[in-house]
C-alpha cells in the first residue's frame, strides 16, 4: 500500500497542483498511517479496515496530538482512501463513518487599509530601486492576495500592463489574476525604472530582484516586511500571509462574490475561503 501512497502524491501534484509543503505534510501524515497499519495487521491485533481506522484514530489521541493536528491526519486518510476507491484499487472506503474532532478556528488576522498605509508610507520614504521595489511588491501583495511564494516567481512576462492582469503559477497549477489601472502604472514604471537599475544580467527573468540582481528570496522579502513593520510600529502584527489575508477580507467585505475570491486566492476548496466571511468590517 505504500507504492499507493506515492501514486496518491503525485496525483495531487499533477491533478491538483498542491504545493511541496502540502505534499510533505500528505507524505508524513500518510507513512505514519502506513506504518500504524502494517504493525497492527502484522500482528493480527485488529482484523477489521473499519476497526483499524478506529484503532488509528484512538492512537493519535493517545499520542497526545492537538485537535488540529489529529484533524489534519484524519482528513489526509480519509483523502487518500477515496482516491483508492475512484481509481479502483478499493471496494470500500474505511474511513466514512470515522470522526474527526471539532477544531475551533480563529478569525485570521487583516490588517485595515489605514494600517496597511502606515506600512506603505515606511517604503516611501526612500527613493532607492530597492525602496521602490518594496513599494511595488507590497502593493501588489496587498492589491491581488498573492501567496508569497507566488509574488517573488513571477517574471517580467508573466505582466501584461496594458490589459492589466498576470499569470501566477501554484504547484502546477496557473491562474489569471486582474489588477486596476493605478497596479498597472506601478508596474510599468517599476519594470522600465527601478527594475532596470538594479538589474546585471539582461537575460534575468525575475521581476523582483536583491540587490545583486539575482530573483529576490522568500526569506529576503520576509525580512523587508519586518523591517517595515517594526519601523511602522505595527510590530509582529504584519506578515506576507496577513497581506493576503487583508485582500481577501476586504474584496469579501466590499461585495466581491465568494467564489470569485475562491478563484483569485486559487483555494482548491471553498471551504478556506469562506472563513474570511466572519472577520468583522475593517475599512477604514
Amino acid at each position: 500500500m505504500r507504492k499507493d501512497v506515492g501514486t496518491f502524491l503525485e496525483y495531487l501534484a499533477d491533478s491538483k497542483g498542491c504545493s511541496q509543503n502540502t505534499l510533505a505534510a500528505y507524505s508524513n501524515d500518510l507513512n505514519q498511517l502506513m506504518t500504524f497499519i502494517e504493525t497492527n495487521k502484522g500482528d493480527g491485533a485488529i482484523d477489521s479496515n473499519d476497526e483499524l481506522m478506529k484503532g488509528y484514530l484512538f492512537n493519535l489521541r493517545d499520542r497526545k496530538y492537538s485537535s488540529a493536528t489529529v484533524a489534519r491526519k484524519i482528513a489526509s486518510t480519509k483523502s487518500f482512501f477515496k482516491f483508492m476507491v475512484d481509481v479502483g484499487k478499493s471496494k470500500n472506503n474505511p474511513t466514512q463513518g470515522l470522526l474527526s474532532p471539532r477544531v475551533k478556528r480563529r478569525s485570521p488576522s487583516v490588517l485595515s487599509p489605514s494600517e496597511f498605509r502606515c506600512l506603505l508610507a515606511e517604503s516611501a520614504k526612500l527613493s532607492t530601486p530597492e525602496a521602490k521595489r518594496d513599494k511595488v511588491m507590497l502593493e501588489l501583495l496587498y492589491a491581488t492576495g498573492l501567496r508569497v511564494s507566488e509574488l517573488i516567481s513571477l517574471d517580467t512576462k508573466d505582466i501584461n500592463s496594458e490589459q492589466r492582469y498576470l499569470y501566477c503559477s501554484h504547484g502546477n497549477s496557473k491562474r489569471r489574476i486582474p489588477f486596476d489601472s493605478y497596479i498597472a502604472k506601478l508596474l510599468r514604471d517599476f519594470i522600465n525604472g527601478a527594475r532596470f537599475e538594479l538589474l546585471y544580467d539582461e537575460g534575468e527573468k525575475a521581476l523582483f530582484l536583491n540587490r545583486l540582481g539575482k530573483r529576490l528570496t522568500r526569506q529576503g522579502f520576509w525580512e523587508i516586511v519586518k523591517n517595515y513593520a517594526s519601523k511602522a510600529g505595527l510590530g509582529g502584527k504584519v506578515t506576507p500571509r496577513i497581506l493576503r489575508q487583508s485582500f481577501a477580507a476586504y474584496k469579501l467585505q466590499t461585495g466581491a462574490e465568494l467564489r470569485d475570491v475562491q478563484q483569485l486566492l486559487g483555494h482548491v476548496y471553498i471551504s478556506s475561503t469562506k472563513v474570511y466571511e466572519q472577520i468583522s468590517p475593517t475599512l477604514r
